[in-house]
């Protein structure tokens, strides 16, 4: 039986930020345990491919939701990394904070040390900005935060467009104002990925008192009585740990190992035959997830991604980012985007993604013409979904319902969101480069219950699942960690994942992740 002080359960973005802050302190042994493999694909280390990642399907894993009527039927499918590096090495790259509010909103509701000026001076610790350097802006940290190596033309004739409809441009999506149109800035450095494990787990892969553990799934947490004790795998070997266990696994993976491990609703774990450590009901509870729509438009011209990555032109691109480091592959696919209020709620409610390429989903297949696809994603769900388990069988995926449009205000500002889409698609920067709108049908803006039916036959994830183990003070019954995420009720084990989150920030969830890891390292070194 190995034994270590402390066990990193998931090599993904938070796992990697984690086990590379513990290991600095050379006394710790620490080990980190992925079910993916190492993050070596080429097309991990070129941002433009992250779609072949996608595509081939080796480096992530689908969880596929229960099929809604909400959905027209259709089951929500959320992809999540499955490789070291998680969600930063096959992501789009975007790097954003969300909104002062957002963390401002959980400290309100009880947990103290997590409001925005609580936390910026983490994210500022953190980032090394290659561009901006302010109050808002960290230039010495580890992670590489830059402007991408290319724009495409539909990227830029978006950002007119909208500015031709009233949208503000905004350089900076992480200053003080969230609002306005631009080009997201991304975790890139010299025109190559800069995951979690490329700003944090490298460096720690050479320290001795680092173990990781790749292609290995955890059946269980090991209690002895209330104290977590060490870890059982699916290959039925048991490793120790001395200190504490840290959940790394996700909004999905977290709450279905804690239920396999006697920690939950105590009545729906006794039906599955599972002794009770302890009865916290909110393990499970609370899911959130950001959903997009999409409206789209076939250009003029043959200008767009479409067959970039097929025959010569995959070579000309190849040569020239091997050579150069330059052109269409150091582009993260999702340059533009930007923040507007759709529902004058005082602040951005709706997040757009601007794709240079027309875009299928898991039950559709994209349109093979050269376009541009608008993907208006709603920030603040009111939506609730939960993830169960199916049985005690530590094999069986997650019984997860994503609870989309369970809350109708969700629906209604992605319903506007589409009609801002479709205003700005005939703004005259796009108008003069589209041809037609493809989606959805031309003069469906007019009735508000086709649009309706349109957004729930397409909506789709942006796979930012979140809340399932959240954060809360001791009177919140339905909370599952404290505000220095150790899990109530038992000793010896923290979450430090998007689980933990009490409500979905407003925007792309991964630099959230690293800088709640980051003060969960912190909590352990301080505690110690």
């Amino acid at each position: 039986m190995d034994s270590f002080d402390y066990i990193v359960v998931g090599g993904g973005s938070s796992g990697c930020v984690v086990a590379s802050r513990l290991t600095e302190n050379p006394k710790n042994r620490v080990l980190l345990i992925e079910s993916g493999r190492q993050d070596r694909s080429p097309y991990i280390k070129m941002p433009a491919t992250f779609f072949k990642v996608i595509e081939k399907g080796r480096d992530i894993v689908s969880y596929i939701g229960e099929p809604s009527d909400r959905l027209n039927g259709r089951p929500s499918v959320v992809i999540q990394g499955h490789v070291i590096g998680g969600g930063s090495s096959v992501n789009a790259m975007l790097y954003i904070r969300g909104q002062a509010e957002d963390y401002d909103s959980w400290a309100q509701a009880g947990n103290k040390g997590w409001s925005f000026d609580d936390v910026l001076p983490v994210f500022r610790d953190i980032e090394n900005n290659m561009e901006i350097a302010d109050e808002m802006h960290g230039t010495v940290g580890e992670l590489h935060v830059s402007e991408t190596g290319y724009h495409h033309p539909l990227s830029r004739a978006f950002i007119r467009a909208a500015q031709q409809t009233g949208v503000p441009y905004n350089p900076d999506f992480n200053g003080k104002v969230q609002e306005g149109v631009g080009f997201y800035q991304t975790t890139t450095h010299n025109g190559r990925r800069w995951s979690a494990a490329e700003a944090f787990l490298r460096k720690a892969e050479k320290r001795p008192n680092l173990k990781i553990m790749t292609e290995t799934r955890v059946a269980r947490i090991l209690f002895d009585g209330q104290k977590a004790v060490g870890v059982e795998l699916e290959s039925g070997e048991n490793i120790t740990a001395g200190a504490e266990i840290i959940l790394c696994a996700g909004a999905i993976e977290t709450p279905r190992l804690m239920q396999l491990s006697g920690l939950g609703a105590a009545t729906e774990l006794t039906q599955h035959g599972i002794d009770v450590v302890a009865d916290l009901p909110g393990v499970g509870e609370n899911y959130q997830d950001h959903l997009e729509t999409t409206v789209q438009g076939v250009s003029k011209a043959p200008i767009s991604f479409f067959k970039q990555d097929k025959g010569f032109n995959a070579v000309k691109h190849m040569a020239q980012y091997l050579m150069f480091r330059t052109g269409l592959l150091t582009s993260n696919v999702v340059e533009s985007g930007g923040f507007v209020d759709v529902s004058n709620a005082g602040m951005p409610d709706l997040q757009f993604h601007v794709l240079p390429f027309m875009v299928g989903w898991a039950d559709r297949e994209p349109i093979p013409e050269h376009g541009i696809a608008i993907a208006p994603c709603f920030l603040r769900p009111k939506s609730r979904g939960s993830v169960k388990l199916r049985s005690n069988n530590p094999k069986d995926s997650a019984l997860f319902d994503a609870g989309s449009f369970s809350d109708e205000a969700d629906l209604e500002v992605l319903v506007r969101g589409v009609k801002k889409s479709i205003e700005i698609l005939e703004a005259p920067a796009l108008a003069e480069l589209i041809d037609r709108r493809a989606l959805p049908k031309p003069g469906i803006e007019k009735d508000d219950d086709a649009l309706r039916d349109y957004v729930r036959q397409t909506a789709k994830t942006v796979f930012h699942p979140s809340g399932t183990a959240k954060m809360g003070p001791d009177h919140d019954r339905m909370a599952v960690v404290d505000e220095q995420l150790r899990v109530k009720s038992v000793q010896g084990l923290r979450v430090a994942d998007a689980s933990i989150m009490p409500t979905l920030v407003s925007g792309n969830t991964n630099a959230p992740v690293m800088m709640i890891a980051e003060r969960a390292a912190r909590f352990i070194k301080a505690n110690t």
